[in-house]
């Protein structure tokens, strides 16, 4: 198979026959949309034949959002299910937060008739996935140049804060995932223990998903609004009001609209330097950061200008380490629908 970029996967049933040609059905669940793919291996690698989106509220179960999937499309004969979760997997089964929903692999298939079912962590998914992006689709932020290969991390914010890792073995990565974005956020300034506080009084135990996450990301605007007293211009009041917050802060501080949307992103990127900068240095992951999700696309111009990466080598003596880590952005946000089909087509022997 000829690799669409250098991302080298530990993907032990990848030469296996009884691999090639199988019909999966893979999925993006999250907490507002989930999106579903049907697939096909072949060749070593996975080929989308269809895709659809459906309103994850609108349904009881994900075994339900498949059936409708597969009877949307007349799919028959469907080998496998992979169901990329927003939440931890243990022993096939996941509660994720955000959802209402306990998942069961070996529910889902009584329900769905497929033999085949597999639950993936969401960003164990999307490392998976990083294997099928074109090599146009990841914008450089900086060249490292000393340590690769290595191990690798992931960041993305969104939802909520994903993390995962790719251990180098070696020869090959091996994603995993982690449940970072739950670990406590510590304050460095005063005006930071003013905003723990702040936050503090909302959570009780304040998590980096409460800071990085498109909830975070307002959390970060009302305490600039409600304790900073940063003036709130009439047309966010709106766009607020019809649940635009995200698209339109990030535009605001792009067209340099109002203080407060500049402060509020540049708050929400230093705190992203600093969150990458302790996954990298947790995983030892000289192989390289890498940005993903709809947020730090939307962000792109702002990564790019250097003060991410000099917000990011910020350290009390890994600051050499750091400075030659290699930093991507993912522009495909596919990563996690194709990773979790790769997941199922290709790690099974």
């Amino acid at each position: 198979m000829e690799p669409k970029n250098k991302i080298n996967l530990f993907l032990p049933g990848l030469q296996s026959d009884s691999n090639n040609n199988v019909s999966l059905i893979a999925a993006d669940l999250r907490e507002k949309v989930t999106i579903l793919g049907h697939y096909k291996s072949e060749n070593q690698k996975v080929n989308l034949l269809a895709e659809k989106s459906y309103a994850t509220k609108d349904f009881n179960s994900f075994s339900e959002i498949a059936n409708q999937f597969i009877a949307d499309h007349a799919l028959e004969n469907i080998d496998m299910i992979s169901v990329a979760v927003p939440g931890p997997v243990i022993a096939g089964k996941s509660q994720p937060q955000r959802l209402k929903w306990i998942l069961d692999e070996e529910k889902i298939k009584q329900k769905t008739k497929v033999d085949k079912v597999y639950l993936v962590n969401d960003l164990e998914a999307s490392a998976y996935g990083l294997q099928n992006v074109e090599e146009s689709d990841f914008v450089k932020i900086h060249d490292g140049v000393t340590f690769t290969p290595g191990n690798v991390v992931l960041l993305a914010p969104g939802e909520g804060l994903g993390e995962a890792a790719l251990f180098w073995d070696g020869q090959g990565l091996r994603p995993f995932a982690t449940e970072g974005g739950h670990c406590e956020f510590s304050p460095r300034t005063n005006d930071e223990v003013e905003f723990y506080s702040f936050l503090q009084k909302i959570y009780g135990i304040v998590s980096w998903e409460s800071v990085l996450s498109t909830g975070g990301l307002f959390n970060i605007y009302r305490f600039l609004r409600d304790v900073k007293q940063q003036k709130q211009p009439d047309w966010l009041t709106k766009e607020i009001e019809a649940d635009n917050f995200t698209e339109a802060v990030i535009r605001g501080a792009i067209e340099n609209k109002d203080r407060i949307c500049k402060m509020t992103i540049d708050t929400f990127l230093m705190y992203m330097a600093r969150e990458a900068n302790s996954l990298v240095l947790k995983m030892k992951a000289t192989g390289g950061l890498y940005l993903t999700g709809h947020i730090p696309v939307m962000l792109e111009q702002f990564l790019t200008n250097k003060k991410f990466y000099k917000n990011f080598i910020i350290s009390d003596k890994m600051e050499n380490i750091l400075a030659d880590i290699p930093i991507y952005l993912v522009k495909d946000e596919k990563t996690i629908l194709n990773g979790a089909a790769l997941y199922a087509a290709f790690y099974q022997d």
